[in-house]
């Protein structure tokens, strides 16, 4: 828990989550090593997610059982799949910085959610929140050779797709946050892997991706690496966001924008273009003040 003595959060809270955000932040590098080998992001996230589902049904053999119960988990696991869809896929064919950027959309989608699934009406502040956020979607997609800014790429539209389910995924954990950890942790990994096959079997049969090479230690030993490094971080995310406060979380969170900037301009995987710069501080600026402010009263029962 945040030490109540001086009001600052553990290090070891504040490491857990950086290096949650570390791992999703360069993600997009390996996902694209694995794809020069042959192994499209539906496939790799498939496997990244089935050999992380095994080794928590190993620990936790009775996490399962929960979803007799809670209707929700099944939701949860939708959700959280179509983000490690919509975000893996987008990362690995299209600009990083952009991707990120355009995923990280999702403060705004939470201020439209929050209210039905929460029953926490929007204010007038997250409104403005909502309306800077969208202005800075506007400013990033705004080409200079095109009349409407509108998404122009599959990666444009996975990355909105993904970050609209993150904001689901984090209001489904906030709404559930008396099931136990492992069942809500099955019911990610699950989805992750469920969704990620199902998808990849549809665009294998409609011939927009090809079927997975035949195993090789040059792809194996990348995607088995990976899928611990996610479960890594995925523990290491549930350590952290229950020691930290929402606020706090959120933005050590945001250190994944830095983390995927810096690595693909490096590495020749972004381009930083001035409408770049300027979109993506107005949309950052919308997360940071949404990490920020208090949050939204209940809406009052009718």
């Amino acid at each position: 828990m945040v030490d109540a003595s001086s009001g600052r959060a553990p290090p070891a809270a504040v490491f857990a989550l950086m290096l949650n955000a570390f791992v999703w932040g360069v993600s997009w590098w390996p996902f694209r090593v694995l794809h020069e080998r042959g192994l499209h992001p539906l496939w790799a996230t498939a496997l990244i997610y089935v050999v992380s589902l095994v080794l928590l049904l190993a620990v936790r053999p009775r996490a399962w059982r929960s979803f007799a119960n809670e209707p929700l988990l099944w939701v949860l696991a939708l959700a959280a799949g179509l983000t490690n869809v919509g975000f893996n896929w987008a990362v690995t064919v299209g600009d990083v910085v952009r991707v990120v950027l355009l995923f990280y959309l999702m403060p705004a989608w939470s201020v439209i959610l929050a209210w039905p699934l929460l029953g926490e009406r929007p204010t007038s502040m997250s409104l403005v929140r909502l309306v800077l956020a969208m202005a800075g979607v506007i400013v990033v997609l705004k080409r200079p050779d095109v009349q409407w800014p509108v998404p122009e790429s599959i990666a444009d539209w996975l990355a909105i797709a993904g970050g609209f389910s993150f904001a689901l995924t984090n209001i489904l954990l906030r709404k559930m946050k008396g099931v136990d950890a492992p069942s809500r942790i099955l019911a990610m990994f699950g989805g992750g892997a469920v969704s990620a096959a199902v998808a990849g079997l549809v665009a294998l049969s409609l011939g927009l991706i090809a079927a997975p090479p035949a195993p090789s230690f040059g792809w194996v030993g990348v995607g088995i690496a990976l899928s611990l490094g996610f479960l890594a971080s995925n523990i290491a995310l549930q350590y952290g966001a229950s020691r930290v406060n929402a606020h706090t979380g959120a933005l050590i969170m945001l250190s994944e924008v830095v983390f995927a900037s810096v690595s693909s301009v490096a590495l020749g995987a972004a381009e930083m273009a001035t409408r770049t710069w300027i979109g993506g501080a107005m949309i950052l600026s919308a997360a940071l003040w949404s990490a920020w402010s208090p949050a939204p009263a209940k809406a009052a029962a009718q």
